[in-house]
Formats: C-alpha cells, structure tokens, sequence
C-alpha cells in the first residue's frame, strides 16, 4: 500500500492558531445553519455591492518565522541610553512583575471591569494606583489611568473650564511644560475655543483664566513653589493644575500642599518600559468636591449581596455614554495593565524603596551637577531633581555627537543647550560617560546634598495603607499576584462573548517582542537613525492597513479608539477650511451610535444632529436625507458604524455616503466593527472618506482589563496633508492629539505580527468565521430568544443582539442574565447597548464550537430558568437568576433557598472541575455610589463589613 502524506500544516498559524472551529466543525455549523459552504453564508451576508474586487494577498508566516523577522528588524534599533527625559525615563521592570502580569494573559486578556464580581482583582489592583497616585499627589480622589500624560493634561485643561467659577476664556500654560503636553493642549483647545496663554508663570495674569498648568519639576528641570500661583488661581475663582512626577513626590513637595485643585502625569517610571512612547499610564487626581467632573474611571468600594466589602467602577465614570454631546471629555478606555504594572512596582518597592529609588537618582544628578561647573559648565537650575540644563553654545552638536559616540542620547534644547535626565537606571559608569561627552575626564562624587531648597522638601506621609507594606519577599508578591488575578475572568479562562468588542485571541508570538530590549528601552524622541526597525514596522503596518481598509494613508498617532474618532473629525475639519469652508460645523449621528461618537464631535466644535433609526434598525434614510439638506453648506462629516451597530450589512451605505457628499460633507466610518469586513469589504472603497482603527479590537491587541488600545485613523487621498503632526517628529501641518508621533508604538508590533502570521487569506478566513461563529449562536438560540436585526438574507454580521425585554413580565432583567452567565463561567454579552434590555453577543472567529456550544447550553438554560419564574414553578423573588452569582460562601452556608445547591452552584454548561467561583455575590451599585471611597479603605473597615 502507498504512503500517503499527510496534508496538514501545522505551522499554518490563521487556521491552526487563530481560528477556533476546526474544517470539520465549519462542516457541522454550516449544516445547522442550512447552507452548503462558507462562501454560500458569506454571500448571504455580506451584499454584493459593498464587496471587495482583489483579494489580500500577501503570504503567512509561520510564528518561527515571524519572531526570526522581529529579531531582525530589532536589530535595526540603536539600543542606547537615553537621558533625554521630557517625560520619559529608563526604568526598571521587576522580573517578578514582568513575568507575572506584563507577560501574564490572565492579566493582558481581561476586559474593562464592567462586571464587578469577575474582576476583583484588576479593581484591587487599581484601586492601589489610586491610593499611589493620590498619596503621591497629596489630593483626596484619583482616578484609574488615563492614556498618556499630554492627553491627561488637556482633559485637565477641560475639566477646569467645566468646575472653574471663572467666566475667563483664557487657560495658563507654564511655558516650562513639555513641549509634547503645551502642543496637545493647544490642540484640544482651539475647537473649543479656549485661549491658550504660553508664558512665564511669575507673569501670569489670574483674573484672565479660568485656569493654569505648571510643570513640576519643569521640562527643564527647575523644581519651585507653585503656592503663590495656586493661591493667586484660587482667588481669582480658577483652577490650579500641576502636572508632576510620581518618583519626585517622594522627595518633593506635594502638589495638593502647593494649593493646587488638580495634578497629573505619567506613571511610566513605575516599572513600565519605554517601547518607544507607549504605552504607559496616565494619572489624574483633584479635590473631593471636583470628583464628578473628573474624566476616565474612578474604582470605588462597595458591598455584595451579603454584606461583604466589593470593589466596582463608581459614579458611572463612562462619562461620553452618559453626556454624549454635550461631554467634556470622550475618555472611553484607559491604560489599565499599565496602572496594575505601576501599582505593582509600588507594592514591590514599598515607600521606603521608592524614596531610596528618588534619593539615588537625586544624588547622581546632583553630583553630576557638581562636576560639570567644577570643570566651567554652566548648568542650571539651582534647583532640581532629576534633570539638568547645560549651556553649551555652538558647541551643541559637537556634544550631542561625543555623547551618541559614548552610547548616550542627550536631549537638543534650541541652539545653545542641552539637556541631561538621570533615572533609575544611571549608575557610576553612565554618568563617566556623560562627563567624558564634555571632554571631563573625571568622576562624580555621589553626596547626601539636596539640590533643591529645604521649603521644597516633602513633609507628609504617603502610602501608608498595608498593602505598601507588606513583605516583599518574591514568594509573597508573586502570590499576591496569582490572588488577584485568581479573582478574575479573561480569555486564558473562557469566551467573553462582547458585541463590538471583539474579544479574539491575543497569540503569545505576537506580543514577545515587547519585552525585547530593542523594543522596549527606545526613548520615544531618539534620533531617528536608531529606531530604523521601528521604522520599517511601521511603514509596513501602515501599508498593510492602507491596503485592508482601501485608504491612502495612516497615521499611527491616535492611543484608543476614542482618540482616533477625535484625531479623523479634526482632520475633517483642517481640510474643510483649507477648502475656505470652515463654517462647516454639522455632524450627523445616527442614534444608535456609540456614545464617544458624539462627545468626539462635540470635542471638536461640531454641533451634532441625531439621525433616526429605521424599524429594522437601519440609518432612516428619509430622515437622514431631510437633516443634511437642513444643514446645507454647514454639513462638515456624518459618523456611521458599518456594518451597523445592530450588527447588519446596510444595504444602504452607498446613499448615505452619496447624500453626505452630494452636500459637500466628509463620511467618518466608525471601525468598531472591521472585523466583519477585513477581505471582504474596504471601507474606503464604499464612500468613507476617514475611518479609525481599533487595534485592539480587529487586530488582537489584548484590552488589558481596560487599555492599552491604539485607534489609528486610515484616510483618503485627499485629506492625508492634514493628518495629526506632532512637534519631535516635525511633521504634519496639523497639531498632535497623543504625546508621542506614533502614540503607544510598542504595541503596533502586536497587529504587525497578527498581519504577518494571519497572511491575506488568513485575515479574510477570520473575518468569514466570525461570521459563521455569530451566525450560528444566533440559529442556535432562536426561539428561545428574539434575535433583533437581521438582513434581507436573515443574516446577522458578526454580533447578534438577543432581546431580553420580553422577560420583564417575569420580573427578570438584563442584569439578571449577566450575572447568571459567571455562575455558568462565562462574562456576559454587552449589556442594553445599542437597545437598552439587550444583550449583544460577538464570539470572533477565536472560538471553537465547543466553546460556542459551551455558551449556548448555558443561554438555552437560563431561558428554561425564566420560563420556571414566568409560569410560577420557581419563586419571583428567590431563584437562581435573582441570587446570581454564587459564590463559594453561598455553597457552604445554610442553604435555605428553593431550589438546589447543584443548580445554583453548577448550571449546565459550567466546569465541574475547573468552576470558576466569582470572589464576591452581586454587588451593590447605589450603595458604591452614596458611599463613595475611592482609595484603598484601612484594614478595619474590612471587619466592620464582615460584621
């Protein structure tokens, strides 16, 4: 008998890695849906006139081959030190911390905690960064990360206008603030128009502001009092804000000491690499009385079901959901594995560590201070921290270069100085070798001298709770780690099935080279010549998405997907007035869209009219026609999802771009939903004319319990020159909306890997089983659940929204169902958006039908559950769906509930052996919110809830 060879290839990564259902598993849900191949569904789907003419075409590789390419274009990065400071600064991640939560997928895979009790963990964690970031700051309320210091100081800049009493149009800026933060202000405020008053802040005029940031310690390293400032602020009815460094308020004086109402920052030296920019943690904190105004997360205390201490998001902080036009702020997402990252490192070095991580640094600077105007430098500031300014005159490059020549980057000020920021990775050698780029053959002499003034030196405690203390032998940190995480429900437990979240696989080979030191410790603002691998990966990246989406370029600028809405309205507009069109001021926005739609808009000066939806849920023609005649040569942009936040195909798309541009307006195309269209369909090639991106959505970025994300924004042809520039890059005409040129570029590495393993076809094969996955829960529960929207085929996208409004007449609610599905081991569908009393279901193509088949047994359960209460079989009040989740205490206390411990506890559909218990029972929203803490609450308050 002949051999026969076998045909399987198992380095073929798109469909033995990434995509669940295996070909014969494609067979039997194919069957169950009535169809005879993928290709017959996808032509009943997707509509033949919105689909592409060429395939994707560029070949796989295998995940051998791709960490082999990652090495070689690492290669291509200059790995130097970099003392170039503006913001960001060597540091050191803990091993422990680095393998256990940046290298962890029960930690990078989580979803934003909107689900409380299956994400106990994550909010512990962050909670401790706010306790950090408010001891640190000496200000009462934090909240739980914003996405990059810049960015946190204009939504500083925002919220002052928003609390300030003052009527003033003007906003004080301390010329001494990174350039990167004065040019993002100035971004953000001119849609607003706010008046953005550069200068020195002995000069500033409080009566003509409603408020003024100062930089503490300075750009340049200047460490002073801002009290007199505050104060002047304050009386003048406006609103202090600093903007400082976490390590220097170990040492320093604390910006709520100084009087100010407002601080923030990044946390990136807490632990958290450098990866070229990005990404890192943000902060914000201010007084208790502003808390509600505050933009972003704020992680609270409450109590569960039995009385027991929980941790939730507090004061529904999802702001742009609740004020949509009319938001300050359009903060959807956060840097929430960056902030664990940094909370962590404050755990692991504990107050006294952190103080011995500053004085180090301090002393270093300071002694090298010394040596330099010992050998005639003339250096500045008299008083510091980290950071110090040298005059240098025509011999500026001649330094710079003795200093490359040294493997050192210093930072070029103008034409006559440098600048030179010591961090925690500076030792003896380091600073020889900054001396010897001076021509000084010499050492400096660490001393216990403080460089800076006694007034300026910290007087109050700070991270004094516990968990800042306790042991840190490894063993005990690593522990504490697993403990959290235990808490928690991600991917590496089970599918989160989320509408327009598209929780898919995040493969381990994608994200290896994030940890890379040719990756990791590049200086965002090196000389371009040493980050040529970073270049080549973004050009390719760049082309790659520019072919998928059908646009003429990228820019990779935008750090979330709300950033990149803000960054594609305000290139809409810089090209509607380079057109002599700058009245255009109209966005149109179906109903259905998601909430950061119109708080983008709004961001950007738009006025925004709300557009109807169809019974079908379609965009109402009719309406939307009506309302971009209304408004004439005032129309700027309309802003669709496509396919449909109802998770249709609309036919109508070509209308509805034909009507926008027949009235002179730009179509923005949401991307939330691509991973419906990458291969079959470019939104640039059906009417868009600007669409952002969600890398962590479509192309398998983890969400990291909440961020990081990147929401780069494709465009067309003729609205490329006015894409976000950025002032260290020197490009663009248009203003930056991130810190950094390339936003969070580490993480860039993680959708190039996806696109050179997946391949064209494997990127195409994705989109056509998340199809199939969506298409077949939706067959799967028909009947038991009314699946709203479908297409003219019966078709549903890649998401499925089930109705559960009919059960109301039970008394059983959305929330009911989500909190039954963690006793089954699974987190629940996107909850009541867009139709509130839904739930919305995306599986991706990541999922194996049993996985699917897992989920389905458990919805087809809990509809039996709500049949038992409608007919009266189970009580109204005491049923599994109202008791929901169990938890471990539920199962050994007396049992005095009518129905049994096996159904409570173990539903079909759950593991026996590997349950997952969720740590706490439902918790108390309103409780959380009418008692609101905000900070890690001291040990007695935990016994004082257990009683």
């Amino acid at each position: 008998m002949p051999y026969t060879p076998t045909t399987y290839d198992p380095y073929d990564f798109a469909n033995r890695r990434h995509i669940g259902p295996s070909p014969s598993e494609m067979a039997q849900m194919l069957a169950a849906l009535g169809v005879d191949s993928l290709d017959a569904l996808i032509d009943q789907t997707v509509p033949g006139s919105i689909r592409q003419a060429d395939p994707l075409a560029w070949p796989p590789l295998s995940e051998g081959a791709l960490l082999a390419k990652l090495r070689a274009v690492g290669a291509k990065n200059k790995v130097m030190t970099s003392l170039i400071g503006q913001g960001y600064y060597g540091t050191i991640t803990p091993p422990a911390i680095q393998r256990n939560i940046f290298e962890n997928p029960a930690w990078y895979t989580a979803y934003t905690p909107y689900q409380p009790e299956i994400a106990q963990g994550r909010l512990e964690a962050l909670l401790n960064f706010q306790t950090m970031v408010s001891d640190l700051t000496g200000l009462p309320v934090a909240n739980a990360s914003l996405l990059d210091e810049s960015t946190a100081c204009a939504e500083a800049m925002t919220m002052a206008q928003r609390v300030a009493k003052s009527k003033a149009k003007g906003f004080f800026v301390d010329e001494n603030c990174h350039p990167q933060n004065i040019a993002v202000m100035q971004t953000r405020a001119a849609p607003l128009g706010i008046e953005v008053i550069v200068g020195n802040p002995d000069d500033m005029d409080a009566a003509a502001v409603f408020g003024g940031i100062f930089q503490y310690p300075g750009t340049y390293g200047e460490v002073r009092d801002f009290s007199a400032q505050c104060a002047a602020l304050t009386a003048a009815k406006a609103v202090p804000v600093m903007v400082t460094d976490l390590l220097a308020l170990t040492m320093l004086k604390e910006p709520g000491a100084m009087g100010a109402d407002i601080a923030v920052g990044s946390s990136q030296r807490f632990g958290v690499p450098l990866g070229y920019g990005g990404p890192h943690a943000a902060f914000m904190a201010c007084r208790d009385e502003m808390k509600r105004a505050m933009p972003g997360r704020i992680v609270g205390v409450s109590v569960d079901a039995r009385g027991n201490q929980a941790y939730r998001l507090s004061l529904q902080t999802r702001e742009q959901h609740i004020r949509r036009e009319k938001a300050t702020s359009n903060v959807c997402t956060a840097q929430a594995l960056l902030a664990v990252m940094a909370s962590m490192y404050a755990v692991f070095h504990g107050p006294q560590g952190l103080r011995a991580i500053a004085e180090r640094i301090h002393f270093n600077t300071a002694a090298l201070a010394r040596a330099l105007r010992a050998a005639g430098a003339a250096v500045s500031p008299d008083a510091f921290f980290d950071t110090l300014t040298v005059e240098v005159g025509v011999g500026q490059a001649g330094i710079l270069a003795a200093a490359r020549a040294q493997g050192v980057n210093l930072r070029r000020i103008g034409t006559r100085h440098v600048g030179i920021s010591l961090d925690e990775t500076t030792d003896a050698g380091v600073i020889a070798r900054v001396l010897a780029a001076f021509g000084i053959d010499d050492t400096a002499t660490p001393s216990q001298d403080i460089g800076f003034p006694d007034a300026l030196i910290r007087q109050s405690e700070y991270l004094t709770h516990p968990i800042f203390h306790m042991n840190r032998a490894e063993s005990e940190m690593m522990r504490y780690m697993r403990r959290l995480s235990d808490r928690d429900l991600a991917l590496d437990r089970a599918m989160i099935p989320l509408g327009s979240c598209t929780m898919k696989l995040n493969a381990a080979a994608e994200m290896m080279a994030l940890s890379w030191p040719a990756f990791a410790t590049l200086h965002p603002f090196v000389p371009a010549d040493q980050a040529q691998g970073y270049a080549e990966m973004l050009v390719d990246l760049s082309d790659k998405l520019c072919e998928i989406t059908g646009y003429a370029a990228m820019s990779m600028q935008p750090n979330s997907g709300a950033q990149g809405e803000y960054a594609g309205l305000l290139t809409i507009q810089a090209y509607h007035r380079a057109q002599g069109e700058g009245q255009r001021d109209i966005c149109l926005i179906p109903v259905s869209a998601h909430g950061t739609n119109p708080a983008s808009a709004q961001m950007c000066g738009m006025k925004v009219v709300v557009v109807k939806s169809a019974a079908n849920g379609d965009i109402d023609l009719d309406d939307f026609r009506a309302k971009a005649a209304a408004a004439g040569d005032r129309l700027a942009a309309c802003m669709i999802t496509y396919p449909s936040t109802h998770g249709v195909f609309e036919e109508t798309v070509h209308e509805v771009c034909k009507v926008t541009h027949d009235h002179g307006g730009q179509v923005y195309i949401d991307g939330a939903n691509l991973n419906a269209m990458v291969g079959l369909s470019k939104p640039g090639e059906i009417g868009g004319d600007v669409s952002h991106l969600n890398l962590h959505k479509t192309f398998a970025i983890p969400h990291g319990g909440g961020g990081p994300g990147m929401g780069p924004i494709g465009v067309a042809a003729h609205l490329a020159p006015y894409l976000p520039g950025h002032p260290a890059a020197g490009t663009g005409s248009e203003g930056p909306v991130s810190a950094t040129p390339y936003g969070s570029a580490s993480i860039l590495l993680i959708s190039w890997g996806y696109c050179l393993m997946m391949g064209g076809a494997g990127l195409t094969q994705a989109t056509r089983v998340a199809i199939l996955n969506a298409n077949y829960i939706a067959k799967r529960l028909e009947g038991a659940y009314d699946i709203l929207f479908r297409g003219r085929q019966g078709r549903i996208a890649h998401e499925c929204i089930l109705d559960t409004r009919p059960f109301a007449d039970a008394g059983i609610t959305v929330d009911d169902i989500a909190k039954r599905l963690i006793d089954n081991g699974f987190h629940a569908p996107t909850m009541s958006w867009p139709v509130a009393g839904t739930l919305m279901v995306e599986p991706t193509e990541s999922e194996t039908k049993a996985e699917l088949d897992r989920f389905i047994t458990a919805m087809l359960n809990i509809r039996a559950e709500i049949e038992e209460v409608a007919t009266g079989r189970m009580d109204a009040a005491e049923n599994p769906l109202k008791n929901a989740p169990h938890t471990v205490e539920d199962l050994v206390a007396d049992w005095t509930r009518p129905y049994s411990r096996e159904q409570g506890c173990f539903p079909a559909g759950s593991f026996r052996v590997d349950k997952y218990w969720p740590p706490v029972g439902r918790v108390d929203n309103v409780f959380g919110d009418r008692n609101l803490i905000c900070t890690c609450p001291p040990l007695e308050s935990y016994q004082e809830a257990a009683e």
